[in-house]
């Protein structure tokens, strides 16, 4: 097994934009999506920042959960576990499995939780920015039962503000 070399918040974006290669979030290259994710991630942490650069990586790319812990270690291999969506045969099979998952996470691994959070909400900010009806409704379609699983009160309770703002017909594209 590989000694963890670096955990910090550079190496786990150079190790994710070196994961993610060519691949791209709309015309950006995936690390533009990492990096706003991150930036929404900057008051909760280094450790919250190294997960939020991870929290792809095995959903979307050759990585394992095997891979991140021996980089970065047990609890952001877990998080990591949790923010990759469970096989299913489509988008609402999967996410059913992924909330059910989230919404039974305790202790540390709650980091996982506020990750997720963030990861929406970028999201959610480049729906409403680039005009994306579709997967805005989307993501309005599954915002109750999202929230349900991955809020908790007083934890980055920011985030979910404005989520639940830009999630509220008014901010419809």
């Amino acid at each position: 097994m590989t000694t963890i070399t670096s955990s910090t918040p550079d190496a786990a974006r150079a190790y994710a934009v070196e994961m993610h290669g060519d691949q791209k979030y709309g015309p950006h290259p995936y690390v533009h999506h990492l990096d706003a994710v991150v930036a929404l991630l900057r008051p909760y942490g280094d450790k919250a920042r190294v997960i939020g650069y991870l929290h792809d990586v095995v959903e979307d790319t050759e990585a394992t959960v095997a891979d991140v812990r021996s980089r970065f270690g047990e609890l952001v291999a877990a998080c990591v576990a949790l923010l990759t969506d469970a096989p299913g045969a489509n988008r609402k099979e999967r996410k059913a499995k992924t909330y059910a998952a989230l919404a039974k996470v305790t202790g540390d691994e709650e980091l996982a939780l506020v990750v997720k959070a963030a990861d929406r909400l970028a999201n959610v900010r480049a729906c409403v920015a680039d005009g994306h009806r579709t997967l805005w409704d989307t993501y309005y379609g599954e915002h109750p039962t999202f929230r349900a699983a991955a809020f908790r009160t007083g934890q980055c309770d920011p985030l979910w503000a404005e989520l639940d703002s830009l999630l509220s017909p008014a901010h419809a594209p």
